[in-house]
């Protein structure tokens, strides 16, 4: 017995043996790539699903050890056509959908991924097969499967909670000073211009807000939630009436912008919109003498 012999063989048979699989991948999604791209309806999702195949096949294998990098470019052309596919399947949903708002007489702006019904924004997800409702850069909703019912339920929802929400103005701005006066008692030294960080406010807000429940037995049962979407449309509305009396001196909100770092962290600044859209990233609060 030739043991040299009987190792080597082996080792061949290991080497080629993930190669081997990985080719019978190849060829079965290639062959299954063919029959999608014969179809007079291109079928996405279908091929979005073996276009995955095609790149892990495709990357196992090692297509330069066949030569020509005949596979890779197959590839590449059947990804590009799915790609195209893919944003025709969201086109036709988001027109679809924009036209089931129509027919309730609501009116619907923009173009797949965005969808803009009134100032909230649906982002459409076609590869997941998902969407989500935002309210500036809130999620309000979790990412809903791409069906018709589903979707325009949440909007009646966050309608309801969001752009139908009335709030108590002058009391809410008095919250805010409240707050905003309790961070700056925690200060050391009394910030420049009275300026502190709007995260910090909200979430003294917050725990004002809470219940002596709460605060005798604090737990998740207990917990009074403010959630940010909420807060941000407060602010939004409070614009109405920024200011508050305070010992005889009206004191008025105002904002400070973000830096281009505290606007990459959602714990250190808060987008306001000022539309659908449009609006900014604000890092500060504080309350200055409106006079």
């Amino acid at each position: 017995m030739n043991n040299t012999l009987t190792e080597e063989l082996i080792a061949a048979q290991e080497d080629l043996t993930p190669k081997f699989k990985a080719l019978q991948a190849s060829i079965g999604a290639l062959k299954r790539a063919t029959k999608l791209a014969a179809e007079e309806q291109l079928d996405a999702l279908a091929m979005q699903k073996v276009q995955a195949k095609l790149e892990e096949a495709n990357k196992l294998l090692g297509d330069e050890e066949l030569g020509n990098g005949i596979i890779s470019g197959a590839v590449t052309a059947f990804g590009q056509e799915t790609q195209r596919a893919l944003e025709s399947l969201a086109f036709d949903f988001a027109r679809e959908l924009k036209q089931i708002f129509e027919e309730r007489g609501i009116s619907v702006q923009g173009r797949p991924p965005r969808l803009v019904v009134n100032d909230l924004v649906l982002e459409i997800d076609i590869p997941t097969r998902k969407a989500q409702w935002i309210y500036g850069k809130e999620p309000l909703t979790r990412p809903i499967p791409l069906s018709y019912n589903p979707i325009l339920k949440a909007y009646d929802r966050q309608r309801k909670t969001i752009l139908e929400r009335e709030i108590d103005i002058p009391k809410f701005v008095t919250e805010l000073y409240t707050a905003w006066q309790q961070v700056i008692d925690t200060k050391k030294q009394r910030p420049s211009g009275g300026r502190v960080s709007l995260i910090e406010v909200y979430s003294k807000v917050v725990f004002n807000r809470q219940s002596k429940r709460f605060w005798n037995a604090p737990m998740r049962a207990t917990f009074k939630d403010y959630e940010r979407p909420l807060f941000v449309r407060d602010i939004v509305l409070s614009q109405a009436a920024p200011t508050v009396e305070i010992d005889g001196e009206s004191r008025r909100i105002r904002l400070s912008g973000a830096t281009k770092s505290q606007a990459d962290s959602a714990a250190r600044s808060i987008w306001i919109p000022s539309g659908p859209l449009d609006g900014d990233y604000y890092s500060g609060i504080t309350f200055d003498s409106s006079d």
